[in-house]
């Protein structure tokens, strides 16, 4: 099977670098995915004080989101972190090449930030993800247009 992704290193003229591709491009449904913190599933901080643990933390947080976009890791095309110091990004690191595992690393970027949300979070990661599409839902009307759906309460934008 072919991917829908393609992942290029280095375009002409630009350095390569072995943490990221510098461009990714590809087709299907496009899925963000809201930064997320070291937080468990009852919104208790993990790991406070500890880059690693919370690496950890916020990249099995991105993998049940994926997951509930019906997305994996190799689905990701953009990465953005944001951390309160830049010395965290080696325990990021870590974390992400344990979800994708050998595969092509999608874009990324780095920002150090004053503060996250909580003063005992170190760092925050959001994604974007294109999902290979499995068909097309039709309006009442019988055209293309996508229906909107909400999962997890609230209504849909029109």
């Amino acid at each position: 099977m072919t991917s829908h992704l393609t992942h290029v290193p280095a375009p002409e003229g630009v350095a390569a670098t072995p943490q990221y591709s510098h461009v990714v491009w590809g087709t299907g449904r496009f899925v963000a995915i809201s930064g997320q913190c070291a937080f468990d599933a009852s919104g208790a901080v993990v790991g406070e004080g500890d880059a690693v643990a919370q690496a950890r933390q916020v990249f099995a947080n991105l993998g049940r989101c994926l997951a509930a976009a019906g997305a994996g890791f190799g689905d990701v095309v953009k990465l953005t972190y944001f951390v309160t110091d830049l010395a965290h990004l080696p325990a990021i690191r870590e974390a992400r090449d344990a979800h994708f595992a050998g595969a092509p690393l999608p874009a990324s970027s780095a920002v150090q930030v004053s503060a996250l949300v909580r003063p005992e979070l170190l760092l925050e990661v959001e994604a974007f993800a294109l999902v290979p599409e499995r068909g097309r839902e039709t309006g009442a009307a019988g055209g293309s247009r996508p229906r909107l759906r909400s999962v997890g309460g609230g209504e849909p934008a029109q």
